[in-house]
């Protein structure tokens, strides 16, 4: 419930940011509280203007702090909801920023339209990282209720070991770690069936519970979407920093307008955008390496896309039936095929986004 008081028109607009409740510093903007606040915010104020005050009994404060509908996924609900609330910022911050201490570039690898292929380019990109035996590269599969990493680097059998410094992350070889859901489940035909918290709950844990070491590049796989998953990794490495987003998509449209929300997103919560990804931009035919235009861009494509949104193009990657193979054997496709155009591709993408990360450390 709203309680609405006329005030008189010279009430300021200090006034109206001083009656609202407390407002969580990582809030999301579906919080309640935070976009009552953004909406007022924006209200120019006059001598002649008249107005509503409006006060909430939704705040931190309140008894139904953390257990309204636009609480879910929050990471701050629980704690909101509990009675006894701790003040300051969330205690596993400390733990994850100690942990990200040793990690020297953080990627999200983001895509807007589930089944562009976003984590078998997640998994093709570490690969390619690793095959340098110097550079340790991790990845944290977030997709929580799909997912697909360990398959896709041939670690599906695979468990996680605890010990005195944390969860031991599985590595697929020396120099290449990955932690996911998928090593967690007694069976890979369980079902992950979590609402926003738990799913929180979790992603705090692979960060501040995790022994990674160090890792020169950890990429982050999330799931489609900007939902609960992308606002809790993104409020938790805030502090650490994250060094930017790859979004990856086809070229139909309809995979393009749901990268669009995708490039919002990321500006909306400050997360740089290193690069838009092409994904299945041709077919390239095994025997006589031609390629062919399966997904037609009918607006465009990412080049289009790319200059709509001053967004750069890294790269298009062709489709070779071959990656799908590699991704069910669990194999680096770049190793096994490395004259296929797709691995340019792949290689080409990769040098430019060590290009990218060096040009903004200087």
């Amino acid at each position: 419930m709203l309680a609405v008081q006329h005030q008189p028109a010279t009430t300021t607009s200090d006034q109206v940011s001083a009656s609202l409740p407390d407002i969580p510093s990582n809030a999301p903007q579906h919080c309640p509280v935070s976009t009552l606040f953004f909406s007022l915010s924006n209200l120019r104020f006059t001598e002649n203007t008249s107005f509503f005050l409006i006060t909430l009994n939704q705040g931190t404060e309140s008894e139904l702090a953390g257990k309204s509908d636009a609480c879910n996924g929050c990471a701050n609900q629980e704690i909101c909801a509990s009675s006894t609330k701790p003040k300051g910022p969330d205690p596993a911050l400390p733990f994850i920023r100690e942990r990200m201490a040793d990690v020297k570039h953080k990627i999200l690898v983001l895509s807007g339209k589930g089944g562009v292929g976003k984590s078998t380019f997640t998994a093709q990109l570490a690969w390619a990282f690793a095959s340098d035996e110097a550079t340790q590269t991790g990845v944290l599969d977030l997709d929580i209720c799909g997912p697909s990493i360990p398959t896709i680097l041939g670690l599906a059998n695979e468990q996680v070991h605890s010990s005195s410094s944390g969860w031991s992350p599985v590595y697929a070889q020396p120099n290449l770690a990955a932690i996911s859901v998928g090593f967690l489940l007694p069976s890979a035909k369980d079902a992950v069936m979590w609402r926003g918290p738990k799913k929180n709950g979790l992603i705090a844990q692979f960060l501040k519970d995790v022994d990674w070491g160090y890792l020169d590049y950890m990429l982050v796989d999330t799931p489609p979407g900007t939902s609960d998953e992308h606002l809790s990794v993104v409020q938790y490495l805030k502090e650490s920093g994250i060094d930017g987003a790859i979004l990856v998509t086809t070229p139909q449209e309809v995979a393009l307008q749901d990268v669009r929300r995708e490039i919002d997103f990321c500006r909306k919560v400050g997360v740089p955008i290193l690069g838009l990804v092409e994904n299945m931009a041709g077919f390239v035919c095994p025997g006589c390496k031609t390629e062919s235009k399966i997904f037609k861009p009918t607006t465009g494509g990412a080049k289009r896309l790319a200059e709509e949104t001053n967004v750069e193009l890294l790269g298009s990657v062709p489709l070779d039936p071959r990656i799908g193979k590699s991704a069910d054997y669990g194999v680096s496709f770049l190793d096994d095929y490395p004259d296929s155009p797709a691995t340019t591709a792949y290689l080409d993408i990769i040098d430019r986004i060590k290009e990218i990360l060096e040009e903004r450390k200087q």
